[in-house]
């Protein structure tokens, strides 16, 4: 990391400035080139990350786990590999995932089912915020009631509305599931906007634990992206299909 990246980040975002000793700073909501909104390249990212002191992110890309599994070997923070899925009811993410969610799911339950066949974590993003493909809250009441619902957003980034971010608080507590927070980076730049800072953690079950006990640190930011000379690398010899 360089002294110019640590400051460029931290002019951004001014929370980066102090940390928790001890505690891990876990983006769960992060997308890259992967995703068709995107265009952060693996460069870029990892740029971001040594930038922000990011521990660990979360790939979310939608409907595609290629990336995560791509950038999980070259980046210098650990990657938890997941997946944005949209479905008929709203959008749901998958963390922890050995394999892509099937397209054409025909329910957020569906999708849910099939992220925790295969012994993922089910996570709702954004899910107050009326700008977005956001899971309704009734959707949200059927997941919990029928325990499919381990973590709820309770900070995004790219909400601009603070009051979605602290109705999506209030559901995690009153639910009883882990609050998430992510920057839902689509941009390189928004990297270290939001991220939970929590104790260190080996496989999902850890996760889930520490996320529990963790803290939520964010503020609003959903910058377009500076125009700039790039090339953006094709995608087509790491189609996952």
């Amino acid at each position: 990391m360089t002294r110019a990246a640590a400051e460029s980040a931290v002019e951004r975002h001014a929370h980066l400035a102090a940390r928790t000793a001890g505690k891990l700073r876990v983006d769960c909501h992060v997308h890259t080139m992967w995703s068709g909104d995107s265009t952060t390249t693996p460069d870029e990212l990892a740029a971001a990350v040594s930038g922000s002191e990011m521990d660990v992110v979360c790939i979310t890309d939608h409907s595609t786990i290629a990336g995560a599994e791509r950038l999980a070997g070259e980046l210098a923070c650990r990657v938890i590999v997941g997946q944005e899925q949209r479905t008929p009811d709203g959008e749901l993410i998958g963390l922890f995932l050995a394999e892509r969610i099937p397209p054409g799911c025909r329910s957020a339950l569906e999708a849910a089912r099939a992220i925790r066949a295969q012994g993922g974590i089910v996570y709702a993003p954004h899910p107050f915020d009326p700008m977005r493909h956001r899971l309704r809250a009734e959707v949200i009441e059927q997941l919990a009631g029928e325990g499919m619902l381990d973590v709820i957003e309770a900070f995004n980034a790219k909400t601009s509305l603070e009051s979605c971010n602290r109705e999506a608080a209030a559901a995690a507590a009153r639910l009883g599931v882990a609050a998430g927070a992510g920057s839902d980076s689509h941009v390189p730049e928004a990297i270290g906007a939001a991220y939970v800072e929590m104790a260190a953690f080996t496989g999902r079950d850890e996760f889930l634990a520490s996320l529990r006990s963790g803290q939520v640190v964010g503020h609003h930011f959903d910058s377009h992206r500076p125009w700039r000379a790039r090339v953006v690398p094709s995608l087509r010899d790491t189609s996952d299909g």
